[in-house]
């Protein structure tokens, strides 16, 4: 008898506890597969829009391929939203490949090549990256960018003593997207001070 009390106990106590209301946010009624409201799909784009454009500055391809992805996303829908955004502007891609050069160029020494490459991977298109880039180099020349990441590589190891050590520094002069002829120039003036310096 006190088994069947024990149980019938157990019954009742996991109807109240398991079966209440669960906690948290309650599950959404709305089908994940059924089509969306054109008005709802536009407001789902533009808030998803303004939360990518919170967290950082994006050029307009690389948004546009972001709001793509985002249910209820349509090309129509997608491009009413970014032509509303610039109309605000919000999305500006010159503003966006000049501030996004000179923060790249503050945060260290680089060349040309490299900016032009970095804003090709953010969809830049080729004239708004070279009409930036040139207002950035007028203000900052890429000769005296040089000047700084030599100062700075020396500083951490040390001046080139062999040419292994010139060749060294000469590819991450290189890789810092600097031209060909500029390095070249500089680190051969480098190797000819060398004697004079010791």
């Amino acid at each position: 008898m006190y088994l069947l009390f024990l149980s019938v106990s157990s019954v009742v106590k996991y109807e109240i506890i398991y079966r209440r209301r669960p906690r948290g946010k309650p599950k959404r009624e709305e089908d994940e597969s059924a089509p969306l409201d054109p008005a709802k799909a536009r407001e789902r784009v533009f808030q998803r829009a303004a939360k990518l454009l919170a967290a950082k500055q994006r050029s307009v391809e690389e948004l546009r391929e972001r709001l793509l992805e985002t249910r209820g996303g349509t090309t129509a829908i997608v491009d009413e939203v970014i032509a509303r955004l610039r109309e605000y502007g919000y999305l500006d891609d010159a503003k966006f490949a000049q501030s996004y050069a000179s923060l790249r160029l503050r945060e260290r020494p680089i060349g040309r090549r490299r900016l032009e490459r970095d804003l090709s991977l953010k969809k830049v298109d080729k004239e708004t990256t070279n009409a930036a880039l040139n207002e950035v180099f007028e203000s900052m020349p890429e000769a005296e960018l040089i000047e700084r990441a030599i100062a700075k590589r020396i500083r951490l190891r040390g001046k080139p003593k062999s040419r292994a050590d010139a060749k060294k520094l000469f590819d991450h002069l290189l890789r810092q997207g600097f031209g060909f002829e500029l390095v070249s120039e500089r680190v051969r003036g480098l190797l000819k001070s060398e004697p004079d310096d010791a």
